[in-house]
């Protein structure tokens, strides 16, 4: 038998949490998840960063994709349980809170103590000089030049991408660094992509810090999450989950509750 009888007993019993937080917290801000209930994917799996870098064909899908989704993802707002972990912090139980998630609504909430693992999608970066310029200035852009896609709707895909079916996508237009002349991508970790090691070694030293660990929303499929865990468990620090369904970690982690983020972590507020 666990320890720890529920969330609101493994969270009071600690002093300073590791919090990890995954697509799951942010699914009630109208913002889809990755992956079913048994950790599988529920569409066809995201581009790698290996096409995107590769093929002009496919940036030109993802970016018209990206600019019929960019307008919903832009509109999310927190819900509870991005305001569940404010509290959190607030109350001085917060180590760090490490997301997976790139919408920014943690910070949005009024979380201060965050790490972007896989990075923000409100940036978009130049692969070749680094520039950085806001999304938002960059759907401007996207806007003037193919002002024929602006009126398609299309259904939500995660991470401000949409499914547009069958469209014709070699008229779309995608513009270049204005500094170098550069491909832009989105200032996120695509899949087949490395985490920067600054960040991963910045989120170590957090944990190490800690004395537990949170993970909230995440079925940690992807090992740049899931690593996190096999670190906590080889220092001996307890870690709780709270995710609909199968975690990667199931066999690590000492408290398990299978229930809605916000519902999970109400009790903060």
């Amino acid at each position: 038998m666990t320890e720890w009888t529920s969330v609101e007993d493994f969270v009071e019993r600690h002093r300073r949490l590791f919090v990890l937080t995954g697509a799951g917290c942010s699914t009630s801000s109208g913002i889809p998840d990755y992956r079913d209930a048994d950790g599988q994917w529920k569409r066809r799996q995201p581009v790698t960063y290996q096409a995107f870098m590769g093929d002009e064909t496919t940036r030109r899908r993802y970016w018209a994709r990206s600019l019929i989704g960019w307008r919903r993802i832009r509109r999310a707002r927190p819900n509870d349980a991005h305001r569940a972990l404010a509290r959190l912090e607030a109350m001085g139980k917060s180590e760090i809170l490490l997301t997976q998630n790139v919408d920014r609504l943690h910070q949005a909430a009024g979380c201060a103590r965050v790490i972007d693992l896989h990075g923000r999608i409100d940036w978009v970066r130049c692969m070749g000089c680094e520039r950085r310029a806001s999304r938002d200035e960059f759907q401007d852009e996207l806007c003037r030049l193919n002002a024929g896609w602006l009126d398609l709707d299309a259904t939500d895909a995660p991470d401000g991408d949409a499914d547009l079916g069958g469209a014709e996508f070699s008229s779309f237009a995608v513009p270049s660094c204005r500094r170098c002349g550069g491909v832009l991508k989105p200032d996120v970790v695509f899949f087949g992509e490395n985490v920067p090691r600054d960040r991963v070694d910045a989120s170590r030293r957090h944990l190490e810090e800690a004395d537990a660990m949170l993970i909230v929303g995440s079925s940690l499929m992807v090992y740049s999450g899931y690593r996190f865990v096999q670190w906590a468990a080889s220092a001996g620090k307890p870690a709780a989950a709270v995710n609909l369904g199968r975690t990667r970690a199931d066999g690590l982690v000492a408290l398990k509750v299978e229930q809605a983020c916000e519902e999970a972590l109400a009790f903060l507020l």
